[in-house]
């Protein structure tokens, strides 16, 4: 619901700030007076576009504040936009527009796009006019009127499409995959044959080239490992002459604790040393150099290393590749029987979209008679009983099936008896669809919609008993949301529950617009001034009086 209004330096209104509250708000005073400028600016809040012509004469820029009581729906689109709103916050959509023709947005202290704008402008207010090609006249929407009107939910259509699409792709992608592999299977089978044979294992390459490397470099150092064993181990080597020279010290040590303390270095030189040559042993043997199977080694690694260049892996991944075509080869050997199972899970599943679809139509057609009641009874007060409505739903053909259902939806008119029925906009008149919008709008009040509703000129082009069913309609509206009225029907403005009256005053030089929210005795003359003109007589008083609800 719009709580408040605030306009600075828009066209002929310099600064304005209004308060609205629940129920009819109507906006009246003379012709040329600015009640359009009025709605151009709450327009420009709700993202209509912008324009250099809406900055007044002088100003630098146009501001327009607006604040909603927002409903859920415009709170869920806020929230997937990632605008953060406080439980209990006011929504403050703020929009200016500079002189040279710039503009911006921004909503509680935000920047957003004007698309983002007229999407949340569209959830929290409806705005309907002579000229209405937005809202109700726009066969768009009429699905979606239709279907809140009913209360069925569609749940069940828009998940059994969603099974029926991805059953569908899953078929396109089996068929196009099919295809690939057929074309592909003297290629698969000769693939599949050869890494079979080379039977590749997940860090096999690895292992090869460090078993490879080792024995390339056992094969450059074999011959020192040699002398070097023979300069420790030989009978001339230097180990063995270490034991002689201990053996023959052991004779003699006692001669002199020196030669005691001599015979232990010895010893502890004889123990490395042993243990030196068994470390050399063991080198030799981890470095021996075997050409046979370094031959057989290498000829295994360029084996790896030349199929997975092949296709484009690494040779580790061989193994698992292996394992992918052989699946491949045997999808195409499979063939027709996982197709066939993917066309029957289509078929089911488009069978369970039909069923859904159908038992919502009906639920559709049942509201669809409702509405056409309801709508042509509202038709007779508002002086068109010789208009009939109808709400027309047409199949459509499979390739439009979607989410939403089997057939599109259009409301129609036929204005005279005997007159072929077509869309709203195309035959009524601009007082004619006024009022069939009025009474359409009447007749879907009851599944909500916008909790802010603007009429503009709605009554324009009638009086008398029609004027006031037009007005009844509106409070009607009213009762349960908010609905704002430009009118010069004193019938209409009598049902309001607050009264606004734009006036345009001049000194010469400056010509502004002002808006005063009238108090019950200015009300009366308001519509006293309505009624009689500008000489307002007692007469017109007094039917003000009675007209006022």
């Amino acid at each position: 619901m719009l709580t408040r209004l605030s306009i600075r330096n828009v066209v002929l209104i310099e600064a304005l700030d209004l308060d609205f509250a629940q129920g009819l708000a109507v906006l009246t005073g003379e012709t040329g007076a600015g009640k359009s400028i009025l709605l151009d600016a709450l327009g420009l809040a709700l993202g209509d576009r912008a324009s250099a012509a809406l900055v007044r004469h002088g100003a630098a820029e146009a501001r327009v504040t607006a604040s909603f009581d927002p409903p859920p729906a415009a709170l869920a689109l806020l929230l997937e936009s990632e605008i953060v709103m406080e439980p209990g916050e006011p929504l403050l959509i703020r929009r200016v527009v500079k002189a040279d023709g710039g503009s911006r947005a921004l909503v509680n202290d935000q920047p957003v796009s004007a698309a983002l704008l007229r999407e949340l402008g569209g959830l929290l207010v409806e705005i309907h006019g002579q000229h209405d090609d937005r809202g109700l006249t726009s066969a768009r929407g009429h699905r979606a009127l239709l279907d809140q009107y009913s209360g069925a939910d569609n749940g069940d259509v828009a998940k059994c499409w969603a099974v029926v699409q991805a059953a569908e792709t899953a078929l396109m992608a089996a068929r196009e995959a099919l295809d690939t592999a057929a074309c592909d299977q003297d290629w698969l089978t000769h693939a599949v044959a050869e890494l079979r044979t080379l039977a590749p294992i997940p860090g096999e390459e690895a292992a090869l080239a460090e078993r490879r490397a080792v024995m390339q470099r056992g094969a450059k150092i074999t011959d020192d490992l040699t002398t070097i064993l023979a300069l420790v181990e030989d009978s001339d080597g230097g180990l063995n002459k270490l034991r002689m020279a201990a053996r023959s010290l052991d004779r003699i040590q006692t001669a002199h604790p020196k030669l005691a303390e001599a015979l232990q270095a010895l010893d502890a030189a004889i123990i490395s040393g042993a243990e030196a040559e068994d470390m050399l042993r063991a080198g030799q043997d981890a470095l021996a150099y075997d050409p046979a199977r370094l031959e057989e080694d290498e000829a295994r690694l360029f084996d790896l290393r030349a199929v997975a260049r092949k296709h484009r892996v690494q040779p580790d991944d061989l193994a698992a590749l292996a394992e992918e075509f052989a699946a491949r080869l045997a999808a195409i050997e499979m063939g027709s029987e996982g197709l066939a199972a993917r066309e029957a899970e289509v078929a089911a599943a488009r069978e369970a979209y039909v069923q859904a679809a159908q038992a919502f139509s009906a639920a559709r057609t049942s509201a669809a008679t409702r509405l056409d009641s309801a709508v042509n009874a509202e038709l007779v007060p508002l002086k068109l009983d010789a208009a009939k409505f109808r709400t027309v739903l047409t199949p459509l053909p499979e390739t439009q099936w979607g989410p939403h259902g089997t057939e599109r939806v259009a409301f129609e008119i036929a204005t005279n008896p005997g007159a072929p029925f077509a869309p709203l906009a195309k035959i009524a008149s601009g007082g004619e669809l006024s009022r069939f919008i009025l009474a359409l709008k009447v007749a879907l009040a009851q599944a909500g919609g916008a909790a802010t509703m603007v009429f503009d000129e709605i009554d324009r082009g009638v009086g008398g008993a029609v004027a006031s069913a037009v007005g009844q309609r509106l409070a009607r509206l009213a009762a349960g949301s908010q609905v704002l009225v430009v009118t010069h029907s004193p019938q209409v403005a009598a049902r309001g529950s607050q009264h606004l009256l734009i006036a345009k005053a001049s000194d010469g030089q400056i010509t502004r617009t002002s808006v005063h929210a009238l108090n019950a005795h200015e009300r009366r003359e308001e519509i006293a001034r309505m009624l009689s003109g500008a000489h307002i007589t007692d007469e017109a008083r007094a039917q003000a009086e009675r007209l006022i609800v």
